[in-house]
């Protein structure tokens, strides 16, 4: 196989990095939108709770709104709009407090006499966003903040972030895995979180038209000369069978096998080239790419992950997420088309 090129490696990069926007998300920013808007008007602020199992995009989500929103320089301090901060992986209310210090681009100074620690990150904090125009707080991955706490814990942490929106009147959004939900038990989140989104793996039995519609957008982006046709049955059925619905491992898969052409120097993505990937990753698993299409079987997310908060310590209280069995995409569709005729009537 021929190296690559220096703008093949650039344009490769760029792929690996792209974003496809669909239904959902447009909807999430849309929100976002609104929350900023409505930081102008000043009073208490409604918050937010975007949800959804790993490998949905949910980073990405936000990686890309803050990147659409300018900062510049203002008064000495840089002037963050949204500001966009992930939970320390030490997951305590203080090391949060030192990170979101550190993502607004100042460090904590030592803390006032008479303040404990956290009272002075507060005050501090609330200078600051001020100081730099804060519209928007997202918070990603706010579970973590939940984890191993204990109920005294979780409601010191909600009223800590209570504070600050209120103090600040900026809206904050809380990013997680689905057990983030644990945070709206809290009084005073339950009434503020009026905006609560989750975001679905794909599933063909529901809305497969987001599906085919993200993997269109993904083939216009590949540094290909031609853009492959990843919407065609065989091949949307065959990538479904692969992730499963997760947007991750779709990526992933289809950024290892978008290499191969690019090194034969071929014009485009090949069926093949998907099944070689898929053979290099999982030898032992039938490969759906070397299949015909009615003989490709699918699962789809059955219930995602959650967090048993009362497993007794020891025990593993992260409960996985669960696929249903595999069904062949005529018996899955077939499925699907009942269920939605039964609703209907």
């Amino acid at each position: 196989m021929s190296p690559l090129s220096e703008e093949q490696l650039q344009r490769l990069e760029a792929f690996k990095n792209c974003f496809v926007e669909q239904p959902i998300v447009t909807q999430i920013f849309a929100d976002f939108d609104r929350l900023r808007f409505n930081h102008q008007l000043g009073g208490s602020q409604q918050c937010m709770l975007v949800t959804g199992d790993t490998g949905v995009g949910k980073t990405e989500l936000t990686r890309h709104y803050q990147s659409r929103a300018a900062q510049r320089q203002y008064g000495g301090y840089t002037h963050k709009p949204v500001l966009l901060s992930r939970i320390s992986s030490k997951a305590s209310l203080e090391s949060t407090l030192i990170e979101l210090h550190k993502d607004l681009g100042q460090a904590f100074a030592t803390k006032r006499q008479g303040r404990s620690k956290e009272q002075s990150l507060t005050e501090s904090l609330v200078r600051l966003l001020t100081k730099c125009r804060t519209e928007l707080i997202i918070l990603d991955e706010f579970h973590e903040l939940l984890e191993f706490q204990s109920n005294a814990s979780r409601a010191a942490i909600a009223n800590r972030l209570k504070f600050i929106s209120e103090k600040t009147e900026i809206p904050i959004v809380l990013v997680g895995m689905p057990w983030a939900e644990k945070i709206a038990e809290e009084p005073q989140w339950g009434r503020r979180l009026i905006n609560r989104r989750v975001i679905p793996y794909f599933k063909l039995s529901e809305e497969p038209k987001h599906y085919l519609q993200f993997l269109m957008g993904l083939a216009i982006r590949m540094p290909l000369e031609t853009p492959p046709k990843l919407e065609e049955r065989h091949t949307a059925y065959a990538l479904f069978a692969a992730c499963r619905g997760r947007i991750s491992v779709l990526k992933e898969l289809l950024y290892e096998a978008v290499k191969l052409p690019l090194r034969e120097r071929a014009g485009t993505l090949t069926i093949e080239h998907m099944a070689q990937t898929f053979r290099l990753w999982w030898p032992d698993v039938v490969n759906p790419f070397e299949l015909e299409v009615d003989e490709i079987q699918v699962s789809e997310a059955l219930e995602y992950s959650h967090y048993d908060f009362e497993a007794p310590k020891g025990t593993a209280p992260i409960i996985e997420t669960t696929f249903t069995q595999q069904l062949p995409i005529s018996q899955l569709l077939t499925k699907s088309r009942t269920l939605k005729a039964a609703h209907k009537s």
